[in-house]
């Protein structure tokens, strides 16, 4: 089954029709976790994952007790009554920074913070009392006075038409010093649609602050919508042919949300009740395996490698078996075009945060290095994250960062080796056969005669085999080779008769 499905419906707004690629959602509830596949043109693009035990907090409000102020980096930890204290930076207090931290926050201070950063690794949640909430078309600023357009409206006229009623309706309903930008769903809305949304984030805004003032610290105020909802405030739109969702709760929930707020994309809203899981119906769970993988192929037979480490990614761009028909340059650049796309895709698809470092294959023209960073700026547009591109280098060195709000898909689908140490790699057969050879040496201390048994991995035995001969005139005895698929790739056991 897989087959996609297409919407019928011959209203079109100015976002469906610069759209030129097929958009599709697809999420799987099952036992303790629900994800979420955004598709685009048949390829998974985006992938979101929520856990029971460890469901996203990132947007919840709590009312926090500051327990330290670090003069020194300019940072506090506020006890919101998780596991782990949160950290905020002074940038993210209110207030003029040039007082710094210490004046602006005291020890067993009560404050309003908002979840930015999920905990990552062993750092904590990163929090700011610079609160917003978003809604469909708005996003509410109760801190901030600004009123204004998203930058992504790019119709000069909607965006005239836009500023005009949000000006309006924000003076018709009182901001009192608050702020609100239109987002660029809000592409085509009708006043009437803008005005009731604004009235219930403020309605929202209202209760968070009565909750602040009666409740004890720490305590949650706000919780962010759960992910299937999520994906209705903030992707569900005329590009999304259909959002299908194998949970019959999930499914109704989206369904009354999709009424009330985007009644004209209900029909878009399936359920899907097929015994196949959905992600193999659809082909994602083959997507999802293939995330582990460092090596990714391009489709002119070279590569990129993706090294992730806990502050920094590494990708390196490689040319394989692809040569050209024309000169070096000309094989190089096609190469790195082909990377440039891929790495966008990539960065996003496994949510790489953080200072990314791409080592392009070396280019002789400006001209061409120019040409990879345009195809690289081009093919993050779709990447909701912000992006800081820098220069290409001489070198074909591309810096680049990504907001980093969760961690990265491999760092939740896996853990460090306890082989390898979380380094990728192990002992070589050669490297163990010659420390089994040492470790020998060092029991018999080098005396001669008696036999010898070698236990080791299956695999490890066939290579010791090859070289038994070689094992037996360094050790000075006959030896004997046994498998324990038990046994680790480095693990072995030596018994002496």
């Amino acid at each position: 089954m897989n087959k996609r499905f297409t919407n019928s419906s011959n209203k079109k707004s100015a976002s469906q029709t610069k759209a030129k690629f097929k958009k599709e959602i697809f999420a799987n509830t099952s036992f303790e976790e629900t994800r979420i596949a955004i598709m685009e043109d048949d390829n998974l693009a985006e992938l979101f994952w929520e856990r029971r035990g460890t469901a996203n907090i990132v947007g919840n409000i709590y009312k926090g007790t500051v327990e330290n102020v670090l003069p020194g980096i300019s940072s506090a930890f506020i006890n919101i009554g998780l596991n782990k204290n949160a950290y905020i930076y002074i940038s993210d207090v209110l207030g003029s920074h040039r007082d710094g931290i210490e004046r602006l926050l005291k020890r067993n201070q009560h404050v309003m913070v908002q979840v930015s950063k999920d905990a990552i690794g062993t750092k904590g949640m990163k929090v700011t009392m610079d609160i917003s909430l978003p809604g469909r078309y708005l996003v509410l600023t109760p801190v901030q006075e600004f009123v204004g357009v998203s930058k992504n409206i790019d119709n000069h006229e909607e965006r005239k038409r836009l500023s005009e009623i949000i000006k309006k309706i924000a003076k018709s309903n009182d901001l009192d010093k608050k702020g609100c930008i239109v987002r660029t769903e809000a592409e085509g809305a009708s006043e009437k649609e803008l005005e009731r949304e604004l009235k219930y984030l403020m309605r929202t805004w209202e209760s968070i602050m009565k909750r602040f003032e009666s409740s004890r610290s720490p305590h949650v105020l706000h919780k962010d919508m759960d992910l299937t909802l999520q994906m209705v405030r903030d992707i569900l739109s005329d590009e999304v042919s259909i959002y299908m969702l194998n949970n019959k709760e999930d499914y109704n929930n989206v369904l009354d949300l999709v009424k009330k707020i985007s009644p004209e994309l209900k029909d878009r809203i399936r359920f899907y009740n097929n015994k196949t899981s959905i992600f193999k119906a659809f082909d994602i769970e083959k997507s999802i395996t293939e995330l582990r993988k460092i090596k990714i192929p391009l489709p002119n037979g070279g590569s990129i490698i993706i090294q992730e480490a806990e502050s920094l990614c590494a990708i390196d761009v490689n040319t394989g078996r692809f040569t050209g028909s024309r000169s070096q340059e000309e094989t190089v650049t096609l190469t790195n075009v082909e990377a440039a796309r891929e790495v966008a895709r990539q960065l996003r698809l496994r949510n790489i945060g953080g200072i990314v470092v791409i080592d392009f294959i070396d280019m002789k023209r400006a001209s061409n290095r120019h040409r990879i960073v345009s195809t690289l700026e081009k093919a993050v547009k779709r990447d909701r994250a912000k992006i800081r591109i820098l220069p290409i280098t001489r070198l074909g060195l591309v810096e680049m960062t990504r907001e980093r709000k969760r961690e990265s898909t491999v760092s939740l689908l896996t853990e460090e080796c306890p082989e390898c140490h979380g380094s990728g790699r192990v002992l070589s057969s050669e490297s163990i056969r010659i420390k089994i050879q040492r470790e020998i040496q060092n029991l018999t201390l080098g005396r001669p005669g008696g036999n010898l048994r070698i236990i080791v991995h299956p695999m490890i035995l066939e290579i010791l085999k090859k070289k038994q001969h070689i094992i037996e005139k360094n050790v000075h005895r006959s030896v004997k080779l046994f498998s324990d698929p038990m046994l680790t790739w480095e693990d072995y056991k030596l018994i002496l008769e």
